[in-house]
């Protein structure tokens, strides 16, 4: 603490003046000793003062026993993914609870580069929260992307020093690490002396080690206790995700309670969560809750979405009621259900009903979908071998599984018994790409969902069960130039427009919401599986750092530990 902060708030800590703010007879969680302390919490300029029966404030507010913890951390997410502008999502979220947010624009970057990654510290630089940035490591995401910018070590210098940016984002392209890419640990000497995010999906006992070893501190992509196990032995800190799409916390949890491990080096995330999922289950204090009712211990709970992670990423003052830290609190009624009454950043309580103000989007992040027309006889795919690899999707997960169907020799494939087209649009450059594959497990009937929120390189992904409708999907994107869209019997059933680099919108989330519930409803009408979220699972069809297939622009991808290829 700098010395004229420390003159301004002692005599108040010593009990000689009064604080701003006193929150009397509360339940205090101490994330230090693992202790519930009846006892006063005091507040002075937005710093917590000392915990104590005897002070007294100006204002006081009697919680009449109910808990008072520290505010709760995303420990990594994406703003874009969650398509309304970031300062809906986080104001909407710090609502919830969670009042840090340590964010990787790496979709931004991909679109947009270095504007995409100043639009998402501009928007949230106000932001009822606490909102760091991860500095996105790999734009492209791999050397066969077709995204909108590369974003290399150079290019990073004008962000170094920057304090709200906190290291290196989520390094996915996990082969150059290994194998000891120049380019890479570039990047990795400019983050040295802070935290690198990981990215690392069923890396083999060895090359873990040597991923470790090159720098990574973190990873959230864990999808078993027994990977995340070998993680945390190897002294990477995990960040268990729990978002729309991947949901991880049963798993690990459940492995947690059942071997009675230490629990330091796990935090809580949410990597991609919609906001009508965050009004429906709430945020981090939804893996909060879930975690308890697995049987982990509320303290352990709380620990690992407050302290674990602001110590992770050196955050030394914040994540705990003590003093000298940021009074970031979030007070509920119990510790089972975790019902929150009221939610504080910097001592000052947040406003529900509060009008969310946002900036204004620079035009050029506005145009950002460039292809020509596109037509049925795009996304012919005929099938000439007596084998075709599939696109097998799973329940609940973003990993696939590569399935081998045996169909009949044609210059066309027609989509059937569940087996559906599914097409990757290049959509920066208009160079004309389009990878078409077969996949299995979605479900649709009579149409097909487009969107340009296509992980990481956000080109054009659509799914459907014939090439009309395909093509009228793609088509429809480049119309409102980014967003979600339902195509049923030759007919657009609705749009969602994210116009903001194709990955969000600029409208009320209500709206949004709104429009949202019924073009869901509408996809599990039409056949999707309610195991999948329609748009959100879609999205990481083409990330090509995930196994097991892929569909990319240029054709269907096999993600292997060595790095993979292209299925011919």
């Amino acid at each position: 603490m700098k010395y004229e902060t420390y003159k301004k708030l002692a005599g108040a800590t010593l009990g000689k003046v009064k604080a701003d703010l006193v929150f009397k007879n509360c339940k205090v969680v101490d994330v230090f000793t693992g202790e519930i302390v009846e006892s006063c919490v005091a507040v002075k300029d937005g710093i917590i003062l000392g915990v104590s029966k005897s002070y007294r404030g100006k204002k006081e507010i009697d919680l009449g026993g109910a808990y008072i913890a520290p505010g709760f951390i995303d420990a990594h997410l994406h703003l874009e993914s969650t398509m309304v502008a970031p300062a809906e999502l986080i104001a909407t979220a710090a609502a919830y609870g969670t009042t840090t947010f340590i964010v990787d624009p790496h979709e931004a970057a991909n679109v947009s580069g270095a504007d995409g990654i100043q639009y998402i510290l501009q928007q949230t630089e106000k932001s009822p929260a606490n909102v760091f940035v991860m500095m996105p490591s790999c734009v492209p995401a791999t050397n066969i992307d077709d995204n909108g910018c590369m974003f290399a070590a150079n290019d990073m210098y004008p962000f170094i020093g920057n304090p709200r940016i906190l290291g290196l984002g989520e390094v996915m392209d996990t082969e150059a690490v290994i194998s000891g890419d120049p380019r890479m640990f570039a990047k990795f000497a400019l983050f040295e002396h802070q935290v690198i995010d990981g990215h690392a999906p069923f890396l083999p006992n060895k090359k873990l080690s040597a991923y470790k070893m090159a720098g990574v501190d973190t990873d959230h992509e864990a999808s078993s206790f027994e990977y995340a196990l070998e993680e945390v032995r190897r002294g990477i800190h995990v960040h268990i995700r729990e978002g729309s799409a991947a949901h991880n916390v049963d798993d690990i949890v459940k492995g947690i309670v059942r071997t009675g491990i230490d629990t330091e080096h796990f935090s809580f995330c949410t990597d991609d969560k919609h906001i009508e999922d965050i009004l429906r289950d709430g945020h981090i204090g939804y893996n909060v809750k879930r975690s308890v009712e697995l049987g982990l211990s509320p303290f352990k709970a709380i620990k690992m979405a407050t302290i674990n992670s602001a110590k992770c990423y050196g955050l030394k003052n914040l994540g705990a009621i003590s003093p000298g830290y940021q009074a970031d609190f979030v007070i509920f009624d119990n510790m089972k259900d975790f019902n929150i009454l009221d939610v504080y950043f910097k001592g000052k309580r947040i406003d529900r009903q509060a009008e969310v103000k946002v900036k204004k989007c620079p035009a050029s992040l506005k145009r950002t979908v460039n292809i020509s027309k596109v037509t049925a006889d795009d996304f012919i795919l005929p099938v000439r071998k007596g084998t075709t690899h599939v696109i097998g999707m799973e329940p609940k997960q973003i990993v696939t599984n590569d399935i081998t169907a045996h169909f009949d020799k044609t210059e066309n494939f027609i989509p059937h018994d569940g087996y559906l087209k599914i097409a990757a649009v290049e959509r920066h450059k208009n160079s004309g790409k389009i990878g078409v594959a077969v996949s299995k497990g979605y479900g649709i009937h009579g149409g097909a969902v487009a969107s340009s929120v296509s992980h990481d390189s956000h080109n054009i992904i659509v799914i459907g069960d014939n090439d009309e409708d395909i093509a009228l999907a793609v088509n429809e994107i480049a119309r409102v130039q980014g967003g979600y869209t339902i195509i049923e019997n030759g007919k657009v059933f609705d749009t969602l427009p994210l116009p903001i680099m194709g990955l969000m919108t600029d409208v009320n989330f209500e709206e949004v919401n709104e429009k949202l519930k019924v073009m869901k409803e509408k996809a599990y009408e039409m056949g999707v599986s309610k195991d999948f979220d329609p748009f959100i699972t879609l999205s990481f069809m083409a990330l090509t750092v995930i196994p097991e297939l892929r569909i990319t622009p240029r054709g269907l991808y096999r993600v292997t530990d060595a790095g993979g290829g292209f299925i011919k």
